[in-house]
């Protein structure tokens, strides 16, 4: 598909600067655009690139000067390049409304309007599907699970027994929602296990990536409340709650009974023991291990995570050492002179 930057920024909303008869061939990162491409810079810390860019066009921000070719200007540069994309990137993919011969639908499956069921999906006894929702490829529905409408769940996810998705839900491949909680009791020298008997409530407008695990509860719910978006590789044990329009990034791990408020961020590789409170709008620095319940809007960062000030406080410290090291070997050497003389006098 081809377009006139001039169509492009009456589509989007956006105030055009430069040349208007640009043609537009193609979308791209700032980096690997090429001639015919238009691209985005949302980022001010990358503006260096625009100077470099090959990009024929660049959405930027409303203050962003512009950088010797046409912009673009908008309020939100990534948002408007989502529109973009949606004008002139590949065509989305659509599963056709219907059953694959080849899927297995279990007794009393509810089958709302123009669902897609795809090859050797399996919907076990009872489950709901509301309209239009797609169950991929060789994906497990368990018995008496609930599925809401427009969500979409890609191949070889499994979502066991009576689990609860809601409307608008995205789950990407390898994930498995509603698994057994890591429960034991260790009984005459044996690890017995403790039935998990809650189940997993995936609220509306959340995304889930692939290969996360979400654990059912020991008794009640796990819930995943809406707007939330998970990366991939995340673990989320029996008994967790996590916020609505929180942000978890892979390899994240949230040990049992924890709960996480709003708008919560866990950045790569975090973790947080059991039975904690994450407050609302609290940020979690890469690789933190969260051992105490944590303030709303607090940042903190390391392993036990404390507040970023005190952190950063602390490494400058230990930065200190090597010199604190060599003055109190001076002194000590001083200290030993003086001494040495004292005995000789």
């Amino acid at each position: 598909m081809e377009k006139k930057l001039e169509e492009i920024a009456l589509l989007i909303g956006g105030e055009l600067a430069g040349k208007g008869d640009v043609t537009i061939t193609g979308v791209s990162g700032i980096k690997e655009a090429k001639e015919g491409d238009i691209t985005f810079l949302a980022n001010p810390k990358y503006v260096s690139l625009l100077e470099k860019t090959q990009a024929s066009a660049v959405l930027v921000g409303k203050d962003v000067v512009s950088p010797g070719k046409p912009v673009i200007r908008t309020a939100n540069p990534s948002l408007a390049f989502s529109k973009v994309i949606e004008l002139m990137g590949p065509k989305k993919v659509e599963y056709a409304p219907g059953v694959h011969p080849s899927a297995v639908i279990g007794k009393n499956v509810k089958l709302g309007k123009d669902v897609s069921v795809q090859p050797c999906a399996v919907v076990a006894d009872g489950a709901v599907i509301g309209d239009r929702t797609v169950i991929g490829a060789g994906v497990y529905l368990g018995l008496e699970c609930v599925v809401g409408c427009d969500t979409l769940i890609y191949p070889n996810v499994v979502i066991r027994e009576r689990t609860v998705i809601g409307s608008r839900v995205i789950v990407h491949s390898g994930t498995v929602i509603g698994s057994d909680g890591f429960g034991f009791a260790m009984i005459d020298g044996r690890h017995m296990k403790i039935p998990q008997i809650g189940i997993v409530v995936v609220e509306d407008d959340v995304e889930i990536g692939a290969n996360v695990a979400v654990d059912r509860a020991r008794f009640d719910k796990t819930i995943i409340k809406k707007g939330t978006k998970i990366d991939n590789l995340v673990q989320i044990a029996h008994n967790v709650i996590v916020g609505s329009h929180s942000i978890l990034v892979a390899q994240c791990g949230i040990a049992g009974s924890t709960e996480l408020g709003s708008y919560v961020t866990m950045a790569a590789q975090a973790g947080a023991v059991g039975h904690l409170k994450i407050g609302d709008g609290a940020i979690i620095a890469a690789q933190a291990g969260v051992t105490k319940d944590i303030e709303p809007r607090a940042l903190v960062v390391g392993a036990p995570a404390i507040d970023h000030m005190k952190f950063k406080k602390n490494v400058a410290n230990v930065n200190r050492l090597p010199k604190l090291i060599e003055r109190v070997e001076q002194l000590e050497q001083k200290i030993a002179d003086l001494e040495k003389h004292r005995k000789d006098t």
